[in-house]
């Protein structure tokens, strides 16, 4: 007899390990598999290896991509692209709990000169790229569901591209509160999200570090932010008035 989805997760997280995992649906906390069906989570479960990272790690590196496709269930990471002679390593996207990596390269089966490393402490699912596309194809609607994500994505990096003639600061905030709306955590103090160097944001938002530090400094001094380093976390103080610039930078 098969055991439930809720049940092999139990057996896979103790509640010390994961003690949201206990209370949390499956799909509340991969929001690709919301929409999969009993079956396909009691095997994905069932097939799934855990990973455990701390920060600085490289949780997947440029050989290994094609070979599986990762949930983050914990933490921050961050998709790198490896530099080449004279390059400097860039950050490409910065993901958090819930999201998934690894896809692309399992569906079109070609290479990447892209790294993954862990931000913080990092806690991950990996799927082997043979069984996820096995279950992927058997499971209309988390099929359907994977090419939702995968539209929505592009549709962020055309917004961004849509951002370049904007000021920094403009895409620096676009950039902020992207990351608050889809992993964000809401405390007392507003939102909570990795606490980023300037490099990083630099990076993902298209600016010069330079840039980056001042408006980071201005965000700060004008209460919208409180970076906390020693937590490894940035406050969104003023989620509200966040969106407000971007409100009035797309008119």
């Amino acid at each position: 007899m098969a055991l439930s989805a809720r049940l092999i997760s139990q057996v896979l997280f103790p509640r010390e390990f994961f003690p949201s995992m206990q209370t949390e649906a499956i799909g509340d906390l991969f929001p690709l598999l919301a929409a999969a069906n009993p079956d396909t989570l009691d095997l994905i479960m069932s097939v799934a290896v855990e990973h455990q990272y701390p920060a600085g790690r490289a949780v997947l590196m440029e050989d290994a991509w094609g070979n599986a496709v990762y949930f983050v269930a914990e933490g921050w990471v961050k998709v790198r692209r490896n530099a080449t002679t004279g390059e400097e390593l860039a950050a490409l996207a910065i993901l958090g709990k819930g999201d998934f990596f690894g896809e692309m390269a399992v569906l079109d089966e070609s290479p990447r000169s892209t790294d993954v490393i862990a931000l913080t402490s990092v806690k991950l699912l990996s799927v082997a790229a043979q069984r996820f596309v096995q279950i992927l194809f058997k499971d209309p609607q988390l099929h359907h569901r994977m090419l939702q994500l995968m539209v929505r994505r592009l549709r962020q990096t055309n917004y961004r591209f849509q951002l370049r003639d904007q000021p920094p600061a403009v895409k620096l905030v676009h950039t902020l509160v992207t990351l608050a709306e889809a992993y964000g955590q809401d405390t007392e103090q507003g939102i909570d999200i990795v606490n980023l160097t300037a490099k990083d944001l630099a990076d993902v938002s298209d600016i010069s570090i330079e840039e980056a530090g001042k408006i980071l400094e201005k965000l700060t001094e004008k209460g919208l932010i409180q970076p906390n380093p020693d937590r490894h976390v940035m406050h969104i103080l003023q989620p509200k008035q966040m969106k407000q610039i971007l409100a009035k930078a797309s008119k």
